[in-house]
């Protein structure tokens, strides 16, 4: 079974838990006897992992070759009137300082160069790359034997559509997340309408959790049997750890959050968890790992909490940078306000870290050993972080049943539900 697969991101150049989850996926299913995959992302850098699939990045497709002209890369006309360079992980606020001095009715100019320069990034041109995506796309699938097609997260839905209606394969779309967990009920029509396209046009539709089953099904009036929940996996760490530190100056303890700093991730609620805990006990550090649109800002309001000197802030991390962070916490927290599912969760327990989610996470349908809170309520949050600290003995257990219950959450179980449901749509 040969699979043309679309991605935005694939490590080491991802952004977040979409580009960990295309690649837990991928190498699973590429394990799998009969399954073939061709990987197309928009943009490949030369270091990505070889072996697990054939990986085809659009910025290499030749454009005189291809004989895709210029007028194909024009911006649909229609979309001009609310053209804009939509990022998936940005405020509104973020949004209009990225416009103010964009240039109008921008396109691909292909006379200068034989290939399109894409960025592969969620910038202001955001919307031109995702229809060039499409375009490229559509020539792939008439270059490419192929049973089924399989596109992952909104980016790359036009992309599919596209192939799907140039091949007449089957498509199956992924999501990872909706517009309505990024932008907190603040939709926007644009990114709404290419993901409910997406979903009408999908013959099967792949959900990270039964909570983002519902929200295709309630909130993009999608049918419920078209819809299947497979859960994400976690990749086993093989870190060497034994040379990290294990514990930061004088035995302090570090509480830990690992994420995009965006509104969907609730930092305001870890900041006001920090003041709750540092009123009770002193000899405690909070670690915000990760880097958004919310990160000066929050950088701000730890200052006016005046708990600065208890924080730290380390941007973007990847690797092993992850893993050592992750050797010195404490208790690993996920405030979500809305988590389609949550892979930093798992692995923080299989790095041994007590976990407190958000009962809004997708990752919680799938563990027993955390503790369960609503993002909300910061007073729960507070005292179970307080009792983690205080009783080393109910640590100790968390930790133990987390890292059996974590070892069970494999890729390969999801590549093997997906597998199943690859056959089930080429048959129907």
């Amino acid at each position: 079974m040969k699979v043309l697969m679309f991605g935005w991101e694939f490590p080491p150049h991802i952004s977040g838990g979409l580009g960990t989850a295309c690649y837990g996926i991928t190498k699973s299913l590429s394990n799998t006897q009969d399954v073939q995959i061709t990987f197309v992302i928009p943009k490949a850098y030369g270091n990505e992992p070889k072996g697990e699939v054939h990986l085809v990045g659009a910025n290499n497709v030749d454009l005189i070759k291809s004989k895709i002209h210029q007028e194909r890369l024009q911006f649909p006309i229609r979309c001009y009137a609310i053209e804009s360079g939509i990022s998936p992980y940005t405020s509104p606020e973020l949004f209009h300082h990225t416009q103010r001095k964009k240039p109008k009715g921008k396109i691909t100019n292909t006379s200068q160069q034989r290939k399109i320069p894409f960025s592969g990034a969620y910038g202001p041109n955001l919307m031109q790359e995702i229809h060039n995506f499409s375009v490229i796309a559509e020539y792939l699938a008439s270059q490419t034997d192929f049973d089924l097609i399989h596109a992952h997260d909104w980016l790359t839905f036009p992309a599919g559509i596209a192939a799907k209606k140039m091949s007449g394969k089957p498509l199956v779309i992924h999501v990872h997340a909706t517009e309505f967990d990024r932008s907190h009920n603040r939709v926007n029509p644009q990114v709404f309408e290419i993901e409910q396209q997406g979903m009408l046009a999908a013959d099967s539709i792949i959900c990270v959790s039964n909570r983002t089953r519902q929200i295709v099904i309630n909130n993009y009036q999608i049918s419920a049997d078209k819809c299947q929940t497979v859960h994400n996996g976690v990749e086993f760490s093989n870190a060497d750890t034994s040379t990290f530190p294990k514990h930061l100056t004088h035995n302090a303890k570090l509480v830990t959050f690992l994420g995009r700093i965006t509104s969907q991730k609730g930092p305001e609620y870890f900041i006001k968890l920090a003041s709750l805990i540092l009123k009770k006990m002193t000899n405690v550090y909070f670690c915000m790992a990760g880097n958004g649109d919310l990160y000066e800002k929050t950088i701000c309001q730890v200052a006016q909490s005046h708990i600065a000197d208890r924080f730290l802030f380390t941007g973007f991390l990847k690797g092993n940078e992850v893993c050592q962070l992750l050797s010195l916490s404490d208790i690993f927290i996920m405030p979500s306000i809305s988590e389609p599912f949550g892979i930093c969760p798992l692995e923080a327990m299989q790095h041994h870290v007590p976990t407190i989610i958000s009962k809004q996470s997708g990752v919680s349908e799938v563990v027993k050993h955390t503790i369960k809170v609503d993002f909300w309520d910061i007073h729960a949050m507070a005292d179970a972080v307080h009792a983690l600290l205080t009783y080393p003995s109910l640590s100790k257990m968390m930790i133990r049943y987390a890292k059996q219950e974590s070892s069970k959450i494999k890729w390969e179980d999801t590549a093997q539900k997906i597998t199943k449901l690859y056959r089930q749509t080429i048959r129907a």
